[in-house]
């Protein structure tokens, strides 16, 4: 978090030299300082960062696509929030959020308890009579062994008052990351409320040995790491949870605005560029600070939409082009959800979405992952705008990870329509990984990814023209995107 003007300015004098750049990481720096309080979706917040959008796509002679003729597209929200909690195993306590955190959801009981169950990987076949207790499982991720969704199945089967998964810190690609920034649920109006009949927990491996008093919580721990064989054990504490929690009822905004396109044989082939406005607010302090101000995720790419309008002061390319700063992307693709679903231009218009997220430009840009890469015709223009600049492509190499559906261009895959999105590459064993997976361990989704960060300030720029060039490529060539015949995901 950065508590004083000078010290952004700063930032910003000693980063990039050219002056696109510099201005893309101003507005950065705008949207994501702490005056927008990390753009929680519905919060004051973000409905300045939407405001400041919004005037600048107007100055940049963007038109208002959004509801009555404004810029903004109204999406209704509904959370349930754990306020407080108590967890204790037999008299050891468990501090929330940094040791233990539950799935929030609007039907969580007020009061969770029960013996405790270390069952290994929680096969169906290896539970035994769990019948009334918590079972604590191995969230690993190893092919071959049970997949969360095989776990919960088993255990609620089972009738287990609850499920506590050791969040595992052998799946090296993406990390554990603690303290949580805290516990919601947030779902779209009038849509099915999450449920969680039977309580689900995360837990820190560290603080496996308050839950298995006697053992050797640290072998364990590692074994499921490895996949190794693992033993089922009854422990000798009682668990137990204490919570309150808050319904509320709020809207937040997607901001929408349109380029019209320059050629009326292709109106009907829309090209939503997306990013998303949202982050996660105000949440559990990281080395004192609780501000998580997301300016790579995504401020930074709701800034560079901005800064292809500007750039284009106006002017269309011959395709429309829709500008999209999505809220509620941190709570579930709730924007992109809900525009998919309530499209302000008609849906059978729009012809692809390309989306700016998950993007770290904190190393050199020499090779880029491309979602979908495979599945339809923007990834060949990716493939061919890349070659241009000399960065070679791939597909996504960590499909354990599932980024693919993490992001606001999945509504658009699952509705049938053209989308891609990017992320850094990296060669494995390299320096570039490295920082990558130092960043997922430190950056992500924590207050410290902020103006103040390392930025590889070559990449940075290096994207951007990525970009602009894309865009200029599949909104003004003369066929328009399409699936590639046997992809996988074509409804």
């Amino acid at each position: 978090m950065i508590g004083t003007m000078l010290a952004l300015a700063a930032a910003v004098t000693a980063g990039p030299r050219d002056a696109d750049t510099r201005a893309w990481w101003a507005l950065s720096g705008q949207l994501s300082s702490d005056a927008m309080e990390g753009r929680d979706s519905g919060s004051p917040g973000h409905a300045r960062a939407a405001r400041l959008v919004a005037a600048r796509l107007r100055a940049a002679g963007v038109r208002p696509l959004g509801e009555d003729g404004g810029y903004f597209q109204r999406v209704p929200m509904q959370e349930a929030a754990v306020t407080a909690a108590e967890v204790r195993a037999g008299t050891a306590p468990l501090r929330f959020l940094h040791d233990i955190t539950v799935q929030a959801a609007p039907d969580l009981p007020a009061t969770v308890e029960g013996a405790v169950a270390y069952r290994g990987y929680c096969a169906a076949d290896a539970l035994g009579d769990v019948r009334g207790r918590v079972v604590v499982c191995h969230g690993t991720h190893r092919a071959g062994l049970p997949d969360d969704a095989a776990r919960v199945a088993a255990v609620r089967a089972g009738g287990a008052a609850a499920l506590v998964t050791i969040a595992d810190p052998g799946f090296a690609v993406e990390p554990p990351r603690w303290p949580f920034a805290y516990a919601r649920a947030v779902w779209l109006a009038g849509g099915e409320a999450p449920s969680e009949r039977m309580p689900r927990f995360t837990l820190n491996a560290e603080a496996l040995g308050k839950l298995m008093p006697g053992q050797d919580a640290a072998a364990l721990v590692a074994a499921g790491a490895r996949g190794a064989t693992l033993p089922s054990l009854d422990s000798t504490v009682r668990f137990q949870a204490r919570f309150r929690t808050a319904r509320r009822d709020y809207v937040s905004e997607n901001v929408v605005g349109l380029l019209p396109g320059t050629d009326p044989a292709r109106a009907g082939q829309a090209i939503v560029l997306s990013a998303h406005l949202d982050g996660y607010g105000r949440g559990e302090p990281v080395a004192g600070d609780g501000l998580y101000n997301g300016t790579l995720d995504d401020a930074a790419y709701v800034a560079l939409l901005v800064r292809l309008a500007e750039r284009r002061g106006g002017r269309g390319f011959a395709r429309p082009v829709v500008l999209a700063a999505f809220t509620g992307e941190e709570k579930g693709l709730l924007g992109a959800r809900w525009f998919v679903a309530h499209p302000t231009l008609p849906k059978k218009d729009i012809a692809a979405d390309i989306n700016l997220d998950q993007l770290r430009p904190i190393f050199p840009l020499e090779l880029l992952t491309v979602h979908a890469l495979d599945d339809t015709s923007l990834g060949a223009d990716a493939r061919a705008v890349a070659a241009g600049m000399g960065v070679a492509v791939q597909r996504d190499p960590e499909p354990e990870r599932n980024l693919l559906r993490r992001a606001d261009q999945w509504p658009f895959l699952q509705a049938g329509i053209p989308a891609t999105a990017f992320v850094f590459g990296y060669r494995p064993g390299t320096e570039s990984e490295r920082i990558y997976r130092q960043w997922y361990r430190t950056g992500y989704h924590k207050p410290q990814d902020d103006i103040a960060q390392r930025i590889d300030w070559q990449a940075a720029a290096d994207f951007n023209r990525f970009f602009y060039t894309l865009v200029e490529r599949v909104a003004d060539q003369s066929a328009a995107p399409n699936w590639v015949a046997g992809s996988r995901l074509h409804p």
